[in-house]
């Protein structure tokens, strides 16, 4: 173990117990007693009870977190981000292993955890911060900026008993972020909230983040991820399968877990998508000489696509379409029809500049057709290749060094100007 380190798990592990009625509540009321003897007859009469069964929420969970690491925890639904994140903020207890945490830890894993119902929303930012270990002056000089933050001003004398679940969400976050725990652990939970107050609690983590404290984030936004964190760990079936980069292992949950891939190859003619006489062959988004599943988006990518004919002097031409948030963000077209006057093999590639593409996931429809006359397809492929297009958040993007989030699907780098206006001079003068 290491003071270097803010958060060590070794073999850390949380199984529950599924089925066995009544067997896996700790207390029972009288009316629960006496409804188990009325049943007991019954039961025995119906053969015996059915065997509880096991589920392994996590196992062996392995990894150390640094002091001032943004560490993000991505997995389907159901993976153990939520169970690895309640053992560590100490919710509930490991079926094996340990994990040791050092500093003043912060959670905010479901609306309103830790609040008392029947306290105001002043009286739960006081008592918040002293389960922390602040004193009452540190936390009376974050108040306002609390209150102001989760926008309940209004009622902050009020239960939160009253609150509703966005109210809720957003003092809960306000406090476990404005409190300067050492650690902070978020879940989905922001999800809660509109998308203005989401926008501004990835704009406070980030400032959390460079502030040195450490932060462990579950979400299933991969932009998010891979702004915020600069390391993730990927979780399945209860077992971490994958720890580095944030991007690199954003790479990996986006082809396994989620079925993309960047590239498309049709090994065999027979089966390959297209029409006598005419086959596609592959199709990918490359960087350089390699595949580009998650893409930055101020680097150059190209479209390669290779096709086989086996007949003479063939007109057609290539579209491509790029889709994102279910809609067409754009088509790459051939301009006009290409002849191939002899059989053969051919590749096509199509380059895409840098700063075009907004952050998000992205298919892409592969059509051919020939459009002399009548338009008729020689094939169509849809969703034949995807990929995750990231900002790596160096100033370079078109975002320069706008933290927040950006509306779209599409991010062109275009040209700005700036010049003085003549203090005398009509500001509307010569517009119109």
């Amino acid at each position: 173990m290491s003071s270097d380190h803010a958060i060590e798990a070794e073999g850390l592990g949380k199984r529950y117990r599924l089925g066995a009625p009544g067997e896996q509540y700790q207390y029972r009321t009288l009316r629960d007693t006496l409804a188990n003897l009325a049943r007991a007859p019954f039961r025995r009469r119906t053969g015996p009870r059915a065997e509880a069964s096991f589920l392994w929420a996590l196992r062996d969970a392995n990894f150390v977190i640094q002091h001032g690491q943004a560490v993000g925890f991505i997995g389907r639904n159901g993976a153990g981000k939520s169970t690895l994140l309640k053992l560590l903020s100490r919710i509930t207890e490991p079926t094996e292993g340990r994990a040791v945490v050092r500093g003043r830890m912060a959670s905010l894993l479901e609306v309103g955890t830790g609040f008392h119902p029947e306290m105001t929303g002043r009286e739960n930012i006081f008592l918040s911060g002293v389960i922390l270990g602040m004193t009452r002056g540190e936390i009376r000089r974050k108040l306002d900026e609390i209150v102001a933050f989760a926008e309940v001003e209004k009622f902050v004398d009020t239960p939160v008993k009253r609150y509703s679940s966005g109210m809720y969400v957003r003092l809960a976050f306000a406090v476990a972020a404005h409190l300067e725990p050492d650690i902070l652990l978020v879940d989905e939970v922001l999800a809660v909230g509109d998308l203005q107050f989401q926008k501004k609690c990835l704009s406070k983590m980030q400032d959390v983040g460079t502030s040195g404290r450490t932060v462990l984030f579950v979400s299933h936004n991969m932009p998010a991820i891979t702004r915020l964190c600069s390391r993730a760990i990927l979780l399945d079936q209860g077992r971490i399968v994958a720890d580095g980069s944030a991007e690199e292992v954003v790479h990996k949950y986006f082809v396994t877990a989620a079925g993309a891939s960047a590239v498309r190859l049709w090994t065999d003619p027979a089966t390959a998508p297209g029409v006598e006489g005419f086959k596609l062959r592959a199709v990918a988004l490359m960087d350089g000489a390699a595949p580009a599943t998650v893409a930055q988006v101020d680097e150059p990518h190209e479209l390669v696509i290779r096709y086989a004919t086996q007949r003479p002097d063939m007109r057609f031409r290539l579209v491509a379409a790029f889709n994102s948030q279910g809609v067409c963000a754009f088509p790459a077209l051939q301009p006009r029809e290409i002849l191939h006057a002899q059989p053969g093999t051919f590749e096509a590639r199509v380059m895409l500049p840098a700063n075009l593409l907004a952050e998000g996931e992205y298919n892409v429809d592969i059509s051919v057709f020939a459009s002399r006359g009548k338009k008729s397809h020689f094939c169509r492929v849809p969703d034949a290749i995807a990929f995750q297009a990231v900002d790596p958040m160096t100033g370079e993007s078109v975002r320069g060094d706008y933290a927040e989030g950006l509306a779209g699907v599409m991010r062109p780098q275009l040209e700005w100007r700036q010049s003085p206006w003549p203090e005398d001079a009509d500001p509307t003068g010569g517009l119109g």
